[in-house]
């Protein structure tokens, strides 16, 4: 597969995403998407061809295999890391229909109209909402594979040894599996960097609806400052002309009575 698509949908989306949102980013591209690459596609590349089975009874080994691996911990995280980054194309592809709708309004009414956004990728209006949604179906997505992980394999551990009695086995089969070691440190790596992610994106929720909240305060307290403002202008202005009109009236000289003299 070339995860090359997802490399660069990762880069597209941090230019509008804060500062949690470009720290989710780099761990899910380095931690993540680079360790399943590099190193955890060559782990489990053997994984059914050395399950090893103490029997020689055709179909034994294949049946236990697929019993106690239902779904492969590579394919599960390749459709995890898919599905988790897909809320991040539905950003870019609100961004790009505002950008969109600019460039038919200027084509419409002209360069020189105003502009129906003062920045497309601005986080405000629905564009707000939509990038909310996206940190919640991400936080969603790593919670549900976790527990989907957690119901397969207990503990997120493989054992060493595992005990099969499913027919056609004659009897109870000891099943190997290969490296369960190595997979297991793997397995508690892409666990925690996956619980980190949903740390991360609570985080930036938390951020965003915090920030929204502020922003509501502080516009619901302008009016009442604004008022403020504009009564001290007006009496400013009031006292000023009454100045000025005391300023225009004539100089009365009052000359002091004459005193008689005796």
């Amino acid at each position: 597969m070339n995860w090359g698509i997802f490399q660069g949908l990762l880069s597209g989306a941090s230019h509008f995403s804060t500062a949690f949102g470009r720290i989710w980013m780099s761990v899910v591209f380095v931690f993540r998407l680079l360790v399943y690459v590099v190193a955890a596609e060559r782990v489990w590349a053997d994984e059914q061809g050395e399950f090893d089975c103490n029997t020689k009874q055709p179909g034994c080994t294949n049946v236990c295999y697929d019993y106690y691996f239902p779904v492969s911990h590579i394919r599960l995280w390749a459709l995890q890391l898919i599905m988790v980054t897909c809320p991040s194309l539905l950003v870019l592809m609100h961004v790009a229909y505002r950008e969109d709708r600019e460039r038919k309004h200027r084509q419409k009414q002209g360069e020189d109209c105003g502009r129906l956004y003062l920045d497309t990728g601005k986080k405000r209006g629905g564009l707000w909402w939509t990038y909310l949604i996206s940190l919640i179906v991400k936080a969603l997505v790593d919670s549900v594979f976790l527990y989907i992980f957690h119901l397969i394999y207990k503990d997120y551990s493989l054992p060493y040894v595992v005990k099969c009695t499913l027919p056609p086995c004659p009897n109870i089969v000891d099943c190997f599996i290969s490296r369960p070691t190595e997979k297991n440190i793997f397995t508690l790596f892409m666990v925690v960097t996956t619980i980190v992610c949903i740390l991360l994106n609570l985080c930036e929720i938390g951020y965003l609806v915090s920030k929204r909240c502020r922003e509501k305060l502080t516009k619901q307290n302008q009016p009442n400052n604004v008022l403020a403002y504009l009564q001290k202008q007006e009496m400013f202005h009031a006292n000023n002309k009454v100045n000025e009109e005391i300023d225009l009236l004539p100089h009365i000289h009052v000359t002091p009575p004459e005193t008689k003299l005796k």
